[in-house]
């Protein structure tokens, strides 16, 4: 392996370099795949390295791509679906929820998907309600969809790999709020990828637990720097794979600092946070220090106002404030 640092999406742009030669049955499909105005710099001249015939740009019609790669998928073909904004992948909730990820039951194993549906996350800019959604937790709702939202470019590489390797449907979830996050990838030579992305502990603590995924994990790590200046020593869980989740770490970190909070950019009813303190609060037998507490954006729809969106979405100061108020009055 050879170790580079990278920007995260550097990462999925290396990540594809190497699924496009290793595998001569991947292709990628999806709208504005040659345009970086779309895919930011994620896809950067991969269709004059690859062919436009293994990189294809399509007309917009997100059933009828998805259906297509659901096809080819069945006859042992490993695509990669893109939905630039994640919004859109709504239009093929059909191909996505009630095809790909029920088919091989209803063949008894017999028949196998083996397909990466990559939605990007793409808020802001005012860009108004349809295009700024984050509906991570319809996917994570399913339980035959293996859902990865990574944080760190390492995981956004080697996540983005070990889709096409896993036989089933895998929704992967990448966030252009991270497209220039660095870190070290160590880049694969040969096919030994990871296949399991259980929650990681990025940072150690002993005062509350904080547990967070994608883009909120840095938001995570913020809040953790201003709790320290307060002498509050937060331990942080990335939960990296959010369906399936193994909740064992989280049991344990919760055991030890006796206090949790979840930070999650979406809305909390039937969401990804109220989903874990529900898990949680069933499985710990243990007296925690006070109740836990989520950190959501609000219950309505993105605004397109500049002044409104930094009202809406999460803010690590505010969610340090609160912490603080909630937590340590």
């Amino acid at each position: 392996m050879t170790k580079k640092k990278l920007s995260y999406a550097k990462a999925i742009n290396e990540a594809f370099k190497y699924i496009l030669n290793k595998n001569k049955e991947s292709y990628i499909i999806g709208q504005g795949l040659w345009s970086p105005w779309y895919v930011g710099s994620t896809m950067n001249n991969l269709e004059k390295e690859f062919g436009k015939n293994r990189v294809i740009d399509t007309p917009v019609s997100e059933a009828a791509l998805t259906g297509m790669a659901l096809g080819s998928s069945i006859h042992g073909m490993k695509p990669i679906v893109i939905h630039p904004r994640m919004d859109f992948a709504i239009l093929a909730m059909d191909q996505i929820l009630n095809q790909s990820n029920n088919w091989k039951l209803m063949f008894g194993g017999n028949s196998k998907v083996n397909i990466s549906i990559r939605a990007i996350i793409n808020r802001g800019g005012s860009q108004g309600a349809q295009h700024s959604q984050d509906l991570h937790s319809i996917f994570s709702h399913f339980p035959n969809l293996k859902v990865f939202m990574p944080y760190s470019p390492s995981d956004a590489y080697n996540m983005l790999i070990s889709s096409i390797y896993l036989n089933e449907p895998v929704i992967y979830i990448d966030d252009r709020w991270l497209y220039d996050e660095i870190g070290e990838v160590e880049l694969l030579i040969d096919n030994k990828f990871k296949n399991k992305f259980e929650p990681k502990i990025i940072k150690k603590g002993e005062d509350i637990t904080i547990i967070s995924c994608g883009y909120s994990t840095k938001i995570s790590k913020s809040v953790s720097n201003d709790l320290k200046k307060k002498g509050i020593s937060a331990e942080l869980i990335d939960l990296r794979q959010i369906n399936s989740l193994n909740y064992n770490k989280i049991y344990k970190s919760v055991e030890k600092t006796k206090r949790y909070a979840v930070i999650d950019g979406s809305w909390s009813f039937c969401g990804l946070s109220d989903s874990i303190i529900a898990s949680v609060e069933k499985k710990i037998n243990f007296q925690t220090k006070s109740k836990p507490i989520s950190f959501n954006i609000f219950d309505s729809s993105a605004p397109t106002s500049e002044y409104l969106e930094d009202y809406y979405y999460l803010d690590h100061i505010k969610i340090s404030k609160s912490i603080l108020k909630f937590f340590y009055k």
